[in-house]
Parts: C-alpha cells; sequence; structure tokens
C-alpha cells in the first residue's frame, strides 16, 4: 500500500555531503547505507515518515556527480532529475567550508524548481565552518538554514521548514502512523534454518543467496513487499531484513563472522519485529533463547517460527495432545517470561503458514503503536491495586503513586512508587500482566520501569 497522495520530499546533493545521514535523521531509524566511500547510494531510496506526525515520502536521491562519469553514474543522474521533478519539496543538500563545481551545477539544474527548494548546509555541527557557509546566500537562496545531520543541529528548524513549506490540505486524508509507515521485520535464527528460503518467498525474487552452506547469507538484505489479504484489504507495506545468523561467539572466527553477528543484534534494533526461525525437527537452542531475550529486552514483537513443520510427522497418540500443543508447551515452558509471544508453525519452502505470520505482524503492530492516556492508565492502575494490594509490612510495604507511558514501539511505561527499593519483581509481574491483558497489548513485551515518586 502506498498512499499515493504523501506530499515528496525528496534530499538532493552531490556525493558525500550527507544525504543519507540526513534521510536516517529525519526517518530516525538506520534505513540507507551511509558508508564514507562515494556515490553508495544508487537508487532512489524511499520510505514513509513522519515529521511531527504529518506523513510524508522521503527520497534520498543517488549522489549528483557530475565530473568522470561511467554509465552508471548517468543513470543515477537521470534518475535523480525524474525523482526531482515530481517532488512536491527538494532540499539541496550542500557541505560546509566547500562549494565545488558539481554543487554549482546542481544549483543550476534546480533553478526552474526555486519554489519548492529549501538550502541546507550540512556538517555545521557547533558552529563549524559557519562563515564560509553563509557564502552560499551568494548563489541568490533567500534564505539557508544550517545544520548536522550527524550530531543532530538545528534539525528540529529543518522539520518546521519542512512543514511550513507543504500544503497538507490537499493529501486527501492524513493516514495514522501506524497504518502508513512500512513494518520493519527481522529474520534471525540459526544459520540453516530458513531465513533467506521465507525473505525470498516474501520478497518474490532472489535477493539474498541461498544455499545449502550454513552461514552464505552474509549481511543484512533489505527489501520491501506489500501484501493484502481479507483480515488486511487496504494492503501494508512491509521491509524486511534478512540477517546472517547469529552464531555462538566461540565459532566466530573470522571478522566478517563478527561484524554480522554483530549487525544481527542492530537488526533487532531497527526492526518493529522479530520473526526468530526455528528449526522444528531441532527445536530450541540457547542461542534462540538469546536472540529472544534481546528483543524481548529491546520491547519489539516476537514471533516464533517453527519452520520445517511439513517434515514432521502429527501424532495424537500421547494424551490426546497433537505434536503442535506439545511443541507449544515446551517452548512456553523454556520461555518463562514470554508467553505473549505467538508461535507459528510454517514451511518456508510451500509456504504455508507465512499468511498468518503476516497477519500476526499487523496485529502485533497496532499493539506496539498504542498510545493509552495518562488518566484511562491511571484509572486502571487504581483498579489493579485494589484487587491485589501492594504489601504492607514495614519493611516490604510501598506505594504506587500513578503512571505514564513513556513511549510506544516500544511500549515503555513508568511506575512512580514511594520506597522503589521495595517493590518486588513479583508485584511488577502482576502488573505488567494486567497492563497486558486490560489495556490491549497481549502479544507483545511491555516495558516498565519504576521511578521514585518524590
Amino acid at each position: 500500500m502506498k498512499h499515493h497522495n504523501l506530499p515528496i520530499v525528496v534530499i538532493a546533493g552531490r556525493p558525500n555531503v550527507g544525504k543519507s545521514t540526513l534521510f536516517n535523521r529525519l526517518l530516525r531509524k538506520r534505513k540507507a547505507i551511509t558508508d564514507p566511500a562515494p556515490g553508495v547510494t544508487r537508487d532512489p531510496v524511499e520510505a514513509d515518515c513522519l515529521i511531527d506526525k504529518k506523513p510524508v515520502r522521503l527520497v534520498d536521491t543517488g549522489g549528483f556527480k557530475l565530473a568522470d562519469m561511467d554509465e552508471l553514474d548517468k543513470l543515477v543522474v537521470e534518475k535523480t532529475l525524474q525523482t526531482i521533478k515530481k517532488a512536491d519539496l527538494i532540499i539541496l543538500l550542500l557541505e560546509a567550508g566547500q562549494i565545488t563545481s558539481e554543487d554549482e551545477e546542481l544549483i543550476d539544474i534546480l533553478r526552474p524548481y526555486r519554489k519548492k527548494l529549501i538550502a541546507a548546509v550540512n556538517k555545521t555541527e557547533g558552529g563549524r565552518l559557519l562563515s564560509d557557509a553563509w557564502n552560499v546566500l551568494t548563489f541568490g537562496f533567500e534564505k539557508v538554514l544550517m545544520i548536522s545531520a550527524e550530531h543532530g543541529d538545528n534539525i528540529d528548524e529543518l522539520m518546521q521548514e519542512i512543514l511550513s513549506r507543504i500544503d497538507f490540505s490537499k493529501v486527501d486524508e492524513l493516514p495514522q502512523a501506524a497504518s502508513v509507515l512500512p513494518i520493519r521485520i527481522a529474520l534471525l535464527g540459526k544459520p540453516n534454518t530458513g531465513k533467506s528460503t521465507l525473505s525470498n518467498r516474501l520478497v518474490g525474487e532472489n535477493a539474498s543467496i541461498v544455499s545449502a552452506i550454513p552461514g552464505t547469507t552474509r549481511d543484512t538484505i533489505e527489501g520491501s513487499f506489500q501484501w493484502k489479504s481479507k483480515s488486511c484489504p487496504s494492503g501494508r507495506t512491509f521491509i524486511i531484513l534478512d540477517t546472517a545468523g547469529i552464531r555462538r561467539k566461540a565459532k566466530v572466527h573470522e571478522n566478517i563472522e563478527y561484524y554480522s553477528v554483530n549487525r544481527a543484534i542492530k537488526t533487532i534494533n531497527s526492526a518493529d519485529i522479530v520473526i526468530l526461525m526455528i528449526d522444528a525437527a531441532e527445536g530450541l537452542s540457547d542461542q534462540d533463547k538469546k536472540i529472544a531475550a534481546l528483543a524481548h529486552n529491546k520491547g519489539r514483537g516476537i514471533i516464533l517460527a517453527l519452520n520445517k513443520w511439513d517434515t514432521i510427522a502429527s501424532d495424537k497418540s500421547t494424551g490426546g495432545k497433537s505434536t503442535f500443543k506439545k511443541m507449544e508447551e515446551k517452548i512456553h515452558f523454556q520461555f518463562g517470561q514470554m508467553e505473549y509471544a505467538p508461535i507459528i508453525p510454517v514451511s518456508a519452502l510451500n509456504g504455508t503458514g507465512v499468511d498468518k505470520i503476516l497477519n500476526t505482524a499487523v496485529k502485533m503492530y497496532e499493539q506496539l503503536n498504542i498510545q493509552i492516556s495518562t488518566s484511562q492508565l491511571n484509572a486502571a492502575l487504581e483498579k489493579w491495586l485494589q484487587e491485589y494490594p501492594p504489601p504492607s509490612g514495614p519493611r516490604t510495604r510501598f506505594k504506587i503513586k500513578y503512571a505514564v507511558q513513556k513511549s510506544a514501539n516500544p511500549v515503555h511505561i513508568i511506575l512512580f512508587a514511594s520506597r522503589t527499593k521495595s517493590v518486588s519483581g513479583t508485584y511488577i509481574s502482576y502488573l505488567k500482566n494486567k497492563i497486558r491483558k486490560d489495556l490491549g497489548f497481549t502479544h507483545i513485551p511491555v516495558l516498565v520501569e519504576v521511578k521514585s515518586s518524590s
């Protein structure tokens, strides 16, 4: 699902001025690859993003290179120009201290689009090279913004400028954050559990190299796909992060493997939902538990996908319980804290169970983005405290005064209490379960923090 009516904001500039860094900063997620090698971003990278709660389509263009061009460079420039033509707003990014002939040529090319142009000079953190940067005004811009994409200087000012220059009345309706942004899924698990097979099935192309040798996928592959179903007729956009399998540290010999492990851990940070691929025949490994714990502690949605389920013989002979029920109970027993995580039997190879995974991911994403008002949260808290009052012994007593939701996705709730050291783990678990059950967070982890109310 693409909202074709979303305003298009394009970031343009020559290679290495920091376009991808600015793109990531506005997106608040690391999506584009930032690398000091010029021209790493070749194709325009697009994402729906919210700027101060208003949705726009953000486009990071390939570096605008005019000298020593090869065929690929010419294609990049051509694509950039096509993107600029359809833009509602163009952020021309320049670099403090050096205006090159390429910058000048790009400024010339953009003259016809002056009305929809914002000029910004990057890398001016802490007032660096400001006097040089002001020279940009000689090109006839009425206003120039001094920013640092890397350090965040004046990014708020840039965001306000973007909003003031876009006419949102032309947008049919502003979609909600949870329905417009792509759902970012990380595929994690041991090598050879079928991550790349699932990724290829979803993205519909051989984006990752699949082979039977464990550890073939070395890096995170990003692919996006659109998906519709009966329960989600308007469709959703997903971005899939297919990572190199996390290995136990002892097996990490080469630098690149170590890099892949770190990369996989970073992937959890930039995902909304983690799909943990488990080989149904092998069951859970210690490593799976570690990955799940990392995702749980970060407040990410977690789906446990039992892959290769088609190879498991079904059996109802023992006590009338199906093979799946027994497996489910075993996993819940091994994951004491994670009763909420759905367990779904799938076959990445023949596609059974894949729709169920995506349906579950959409529901989870909606739960991750629920924002409970402070009054509703405290009315519920009062009820929970009455149902199961805190202990009243001289050493064990504490009072929970009030609660606030600090953030959504991850859902983070702060409880303000007196005598915080006396608040027991069991009592927090009780409240966590209540929060989940009564406030609609049934399938996701909830982070609860206790702070002193004084």
